[in-house]
This record gives structure tokens, sequence and C-alpha cells, in this order.
């Protein structure tokens, strides 16, 4: 090799070195594969290293979802983390897995899209209300995910001991579409945005399904008792076509998905991820459906119950989205 060419490509080597050097690296903690976390958390990834032009790279893992992701933020095991807002809640109020222990080094960065508790069951076991789950083998969620938490909220709410009145299995979401279909449980509890892959592949197989309301005297208690949930509208039939219920809109509740991060995070980079994610909205809103009708100024200021990352309140406050 000549001379010449050894200078060459020792100088390009020497650049690769220093773009490497200078990128900031970061993991993003979403959820399921068959949920919305996922791919949600890859379209932040890829609008944050195209507006950054590589210098925040960006690696999305399919975790446990909400407890897992607040908990790894925490620990810095994860820099970002998709988190339910009614988990962010009571991780900073030290509720539920936290009760006593309020996690105040946890961060709001952004919200996105609604998240609504979905109840999908069998028809060939008549289950066509909530007080129907009762005997019925029901997938409640694994340990740590909001899926969990939200069904014995609601469960409870309705009258239903989780630990007596149903046989309670604790699958991840993205088995529970198979085990449905064949036959190894009767319904399940899903809390994540729509359009979802795995209602999609519930509804495909040879036995029919449907999604249960979420509605009652029970309901209506729980939602002027927890700030964090509100009434919602699932669009069921022109979503999922292939469920067989006779109304085409079923009513639920629900919440957002927020992203949260620790106070440790570094300022630059979670406003370069907040300033790429805003000034490219457009983009981002075309990567999955359910990110399709994110607004601003709702992303900015809602699902928010820790405090703003400063990397974050310093782009809000830069693009007048909050005071």
């Amino acid at each position: 090799m000549s001379l010449s060419l050894r200078i060459i490509l020792s100088a390009i080597f020497a650049s690769l070195a220093l773009s490497a050097s200078a990128a900031d690296f970061i993991t993003i903690g979403t959820g399921g594969v068959t949920g919305v976390y996922y791919p949600a958390g890859g379209a932040v990834a890829r609008i944050v290293k195209e507006a950054t032009s590589g210098k925040v790279r960006a690696s999305v893992e399919s975790t446990a979802a909400s407890v897992f992701n607040i908990n790894n933020v925490l620990s810095g095991d994860l820099n970002l983390g998709f988190a339910q807002s009614d988990r962010q809640y009571q991780a900073v109020m030290g509720l539920a897995e936290w009760q006593g222990h309020p996690q105040k080094d946890l961060r709001f960065v952004f919200s996105l899209h609604p998240e609504v508790v979905t109840i999908v069951a069998a028809d060939d076991k008549g289950i066509k209300t909530l007080a129907d789950l009762k005997g019925k083998v029901v997938n409640i969620g694994n340990p740590g995910s909001g899926n969990r938490f939200n069904a014995i909220e609601i469960l409870k709410a309705a009258g239903i001991d989780p630990e007596k009145d149903i046989t309670a299995e604790q699958l991840k979401a993205s088995e529970c579409a198979k085990m449905l279909q064949d036959g190894r449980i009767d319904a399940y509890f899903y809390t994540v945005g729509h359009p979802a892959g795995s209602f999609k592949e519930a509804s495909a197989g040879k036995r029919k399904v449907r999604i249960i309301p979420i509605t009652g005297p029970g309901i209506d208690k729980l939602l002027k008792e927890k700030p964090y949930f509100a009434k919602t509208v699932l669009p069921v039939k022109s979503l999922y076509p292939n469920m067989t219920n006779e109304s085409p809109n079923v009513d639920s509740i629900g919440m957002l998905t927020t992203i949260v991060c620790s106070a440790k995070e570094k300022d630059n980079v979670i406003y370069e991820i907040v300033k790429a994610v805003f000034t490219n909205l457009g983009k981002l809103k075309k990567l999955h459906p359910a990110l399709s009708n994110l607004n601003a100024t709702e992303m900015a200021r809602d699902g928010k119950s820790a405090p703003y990352h400063p990397g974050a309140l310093k782009y809000f406050k830069e693009a007048g989205l909050v005071q």
C-alpha cells in the first residue's frame, strides 16, 4: 500500500471515529411488538436520527412496558421510556408498585397517542359485558405492565375479584391473540393505541371474537376517583371489521402514552430529541396510524405528572408551547 493511500485511509478512519464519538447513542424502551409502543418508538428513533443528521442515534427495545421502562430509565439502563400516563402519575406520587417511594427523578418529555383499555373476548363464551367475565379465564397482563394494573382496577370497579371471580392469567400482550384463538383463554385486557396488530390477529381466526364495552356505575365512580382516566369511544367496526360487535362503536376508558426519562439525562440531548420530533411532526404522524392525530400543544402539556425535563422545557418555551 502506497504512503499516499495509507494517509487517505487514515484520514477517513479518523473522520469516522470522530463522527462516532461525537454522536449521542440513546436507548428507547417501548413495549410488546404487537402493540403500538414498539413501532411508535421506531418512528421516533427514525425521525430523531434523520433530523439530527445522526448526531443523536436511537435504538429501540421491546420491553415489558410502562413499569419496566420507568424503573429502567431511573436506573440508567434506558435513556427514554414509553409509559402510560397513569403509571407516570403513580410513580411520581409513590403509589402502586412505588407505594411510599415517590420517584422524584422521573421527568416528563412529551406525550403521544391516546391509549384505550380494551377487552377482547370469545363469542362462544357468551361474554358481552364486564359482568360476563366472572368464571372465565382472563388474561390480565404480565407483572409490571400497565395492562395488568388497569385490568385489576377495572375488574374491581365492576365488582369482580381478580383473585376469586376469574381465572387470571399473566401472559404478555404479544401472546394473547394466539392463546385466545387456541382456546387457552376466554378474554384478555390490553391497554394500547389503535389500530393494534394484536386485535387484527385475534379477529382473523376461526374463533369469533368481540370487543367488550367498559361501562357501568362502578366505572363512572372509577373515572371520578382516578384523574388519569377519561371516557373514550373506540370505532371498532372501522378498525377491526372482523369483530362481531353489533354496534360500530364501543365505549371504553383510556389515558395517554407519555415518554419519560431521568433527571440525569443530558439537557442538550433531550432538547435535540424533542426539537427533532416537534419540527417533524408531519412526518411522524404518517409513520403509524395511532400517531395520525397528534397535536403539538397537547403533546407538550397533556399527560404530565412528572416535572418537565429541562431539555424538553427549553424547546417548549422556544416554540411557545408552554409559558
